[in-house]
C-alpha cells in the first residue's frame, strides 16, 4: 500500500466513525422527524476550576482560563446554566461542540461531566477534551495526552470516577511545580506572579488553540505541536 493509500484510508475510516456516530444519535429523534439537542453536539470541551470571585484567576482554574479563551477566539457564549456548569453551544473547525465549566468546585467535577456525556450521548474516549492545570509541569508549558491516571489532581480523579474511563483525552497547562515548604492546596488556589501572568496568557491562548484542532486533527500532530518545553 503506499503513502498516498494509506492516508486516503485513514480519512475514509475517520468519516466513517463520524458517520456512524451522528446515525447513532439520530436514533433519538422524535416522530415529527425534527432533530433533537442531543443528537447535535459532537465534542464535549470541558475547563476546570473552582467557581466564585474568591478562585478567579488562581492556578487551580487554568483549565477556566483557557476555556474562556476558546469561547472567545470561536464567539460562543457559555453563560447557560445546565449540567451544574456554565456552558454553550457553537461550532469549532466545523464540529458542533458544548463547552463546559463545572460549577461544582474541582473535587466533584465528574459529576457534571457525567450528565452532560449522557445528555448529548458523547462517548467519553472519543468526544471528550478536558483542560487543567498541572504542577508537574513548568509554568506556561502545555502537554497533550490522550489517557492516563489522575496524577494526584482532584478534579480528574472525580471525572475518571464518574465516567468509569481513564480514557479522555486531555489539554494540560502547566502552573509550576509548589515550592518547597509550600501548603498544596493554598499553592494552587494562589495567584500567578506579575512575571508569570504574561506567560499563562499566552499559555491559554495556545491551550485554547490545542483544543480546536483535537476536534479535526489526529492526536498524534496535536501533540507534535504542542508538547514542546516553554522557551
Amino acid at each position: 500500500m503506499s503513502v498516498m493509500q494509506g492516508m486516503l484510508r485513514k480519512i475514509c475510516e475517520a468519516a466513517e466513525r463520524c458517520t456512524a456516530r451522528v446515525c447513532s444519535r439520530r436514533q433519538g429523534v422524535g416522530k415529527s422527524g425534527n432533530k433533537t439537542e442531543e443528537e447535535n453536539i459532537m465534542y464535549i470541551i470541558a475547563g476546570l476550576g473552582n467557581p466564585g470571585s474568591k478562585y478567579a484567576h488562581t492556578r487551580h482554574n487554568a483549565g477556566f482560563e483557557a476555556i474562556d479563551c476558546l469561547a472567545d477566539r470561536y464567539r460562543i457564549d457559555i453563560s447557560t446554566k445546565k449540567f451544574q456548569a456554565l456552558c454553550g453551544s457553537g461550532v469549532i473547525e466545523g464540529q458542533k461542540v458544548l463547552l463546559l465549566k463545572p460549577q461544582t468546585y474541582m473535587n466533584l467535577s465528574g459529576e457534571s461531566l457525567r450528565a452532560a456525556c449522557d445528555f448529548y450521548k458523547i462517548d467519553p474516549e472519543e468526544e471528550l477534551i478536558v483542560l487543567y492545570d498541572d504542577i508537574s509541569l513548568a509554568p506556561g508549558q502545555l502537554r497533550i495526552r490522550a489517557k492516563g491516571s489522575a496524577g494526584g489532581h482532584n478534579g480528574i480523579k472525580s471525572i475518571i470516577a464518574h465516567l468509569g474511563t481513564q480514557v479522555f483525552k486531555r489539554v494540560k497547562i502547566g502552573v509550576g511545580e509548589k515550592p518547597q515548604g509550600y501548603d498544596l492546596a493554598d499553592y494552587v488556589l494562589g495567584h500567578f506572579s506579575k512575571e508569570e501572568q504574561t506567560e499563562m496568557a499566552e499559555a491559554f491562548d495556545r491551550a485554547a488553540q490545542a483544543a480546536g484542532k483535537l476536534v479535526c486533527e489526529d492526536m498524534q500532530s496535536v501533540m507534535n505541536e504542542f508538547n514542546k518545553a516553554v522557551r
